[in-house]
C-alpha cells in the first residue's frame, strides 16, 4: 500500500524514506549489507570525500507498473558504470551482484515509497560511495562506504515536456581524457557556477563545447544530447576522447530508435556549426528521460528549431512515449532491460 502522499505535486527534491542501505569497506574487503532507518552520515572531518572529492554516485528509478508490479530500468548498466567510475577515482568497487542485491534491499523495503501507476511520479533511487577514512596526503581514502538512498520524485524539469532555452557556455564541463566519462562528484560540482550563472540569465541549461577546440558539442551539466536531422536520422554526440559519460538513457534510446522504430541511428561527433541544420534537440537522461530544447542561445545569436516552443517534436515524442512505455510496462522490453523487485 502506498504512502499518503499527493505524488502528483512531488518535484525533483530530496525526501528521507524509511530505509537506505549501507556496506562498508575496512581492511580490504566490504561489510555485509545492512538496512538502516539513519539518514544521517558518520565521518571523519579528514575523510577523503572532503579532502580530495573522492566519490562517485549512480541514479536510476523504480517504477509502478500497471499489473502492480515494482520495477527497475536496465540496473545492470548502472551497476557497471559504476564499478567503471569507481576504479577511475582508486575507490573500492562494488560487484554488479552486490549492487543488485542492495537495490532489490533498498526498494522492497521502502516500498510503500513507490508512486502509484499513472501519477507520473517515480522512485529516484541515489546509490554512492564516498572516501569515509582519514587522508591527509593526496591518496586513496583507507575506509570507504556504499550507501543506496531512495526518494519519490516528480520531473527533473519543472517545465514538463515542454522545450527549453538553453546557453552555450563558456566554461568546459571536462578535459580531454579527463573524468568525463564517468559519474564523479567532481563532475557535477565543476558545472554549478556556470548552471546557475544560466539561470540568472534565464536559461534552463548550458551546453557545453568539447576543452580541446570548443567547436564540437558535447553535453549538458547532467544530461546528454539527442539530436534529429531533416531526414529522419537520430543522432548523438560522441568526443574522442570519451568525454561524455555513458547515459543509460541515451544508450536505450538509440536501440529503441534504430530496433523498435525501425530509424537511422548514427553517434558520431557533432560540430557545433550543423546543431543549426537539426529539426529537433532534446536532453536524455535518467531523470526527464527526455527534456526537448526549442532554443540555444550562442552568445546573443539564436539558433531556433523548427520543432518550436509549444511542445516536444514529433520525432522525440515518439521516442520518448515508447521508451516510458517499455519503463511502464506499456510496450513489450527487450530481453533483460527489466529488472522486477521481488
Amino acid at each position: 500500500m502506498a504512502k499518503n502522499i499527493d505524488w502528483g505535486s512531488l518535484s525533483f527534491t530530496y525526501q528521507p524514506t524509511d530505509y537506505r542501505v549501507t556496506a562498508k569497506w575496512q581492511d580490504g574487503k566490504w561489510s555485509d549489507l545492512e538496512l538502516t532507518t539513519d539518514s544521517q552520515v558518520h565521518i571523519s572531518e579528514c575523510a577523503g570525500v572532503l579532502q580530495y572529492a573522492q566519490t562517485v554516485f549512480e541514479g536510476l528509478k523504480a517504477y509502478r507498473t500497471e499489473d502492480g508490479k515494482i520495477v527497475t530500468f536496465r540496473p545492470d548498466l548502472n551497476a557497471q558504470r559504476m564499478i567503471d567510475s569507481a576504479r577511475r577515482l582508486a575507490i573500492p568497487e562494488v560487484s554488479e551482484e552486490m549492487f543488485m542485491q542492495a537495490l532489490d534491499m533498498l526498494v522492497k523495503a521502502n516500498e510503500e515509497w513507490v508512486p502509484p501507476y499513472g501519477s507520473g511520479a517515480t522512485l529516484y533511487v541515489r546509490p554512492f560511495i564516498y572516501g569515509s577514512g582519514p587522508i591527509i596526503g593526496v591518496a586513496p581514502a583507507p575506509e570507504d562506504e556504499f550507501r543506496m538512498l531512495c526518494m519519490p520524485v516528480g520531473p527533473d524539469f519543472k517545465a514538463g515536456i515542454k522545450p527549453i532555452v538553453i546557453k552555450v557556455s563558456d566554461y568546459d564541463r571536462a578535459a580531454p581524457h579527463g573524468t568525463g566519462n564517468i559519474k564523479a562528484g567532481l563532475n557535477y560540482a565543476m558545472s554549478l557556477y556556470a548552471g546557475e550563472l544560466a539561470h540568472e540569465e534565464g536559461f534552463s541549461e548550458n551546453m557545453y563545447l568539447d576543452a580541446a577546440t570548443r567547436t564540437y558539442v558535447e553535453e549538458t551539466g547532467g544530461a546528454n544530447f539527442i539530436f534529429i536531422t531533416k531526414d529522419g536520422k537520430v543522432i548523438t554526440p560522441q568526443s574522442k576522447s570519451d568525454s561524455i559519460l555513458p547515459s543509460v538513457t541515451r544508450r536505450s534510446l538509440m536501440i529503441v530508435a534504430k530496433d523498435i522504430l525501425g530509424m537511422e541511428t548514427e553517434q558520431r561527433m557533432v560540430a557545433f556549426d550543423e546543431v543549426k541544420d537539426f529539426v529537433e534537440c532534446g536532453l536524455c537522461g535518467t531523470a526527464a528521460v527526455i527534456s526537448p530544447v526549442g532554443k540555444i542561445n550562442d552568445h546573443g545569436t539564436e539558433i531556433a528549431f523548427p520543432s518550436g516552443m509549444d511542445e516536444m517534436g514529433p520525432t522525440l515524442k515518439k521516442l520518448y512515449d515508447t521508451l516510458t512505455g517499455i519503463q511502464m510496462g506499456t510496450v513489450e522490453a527487450p530481453e533483460g532491460w527489466i529488472h522486477e523487485i521481488k
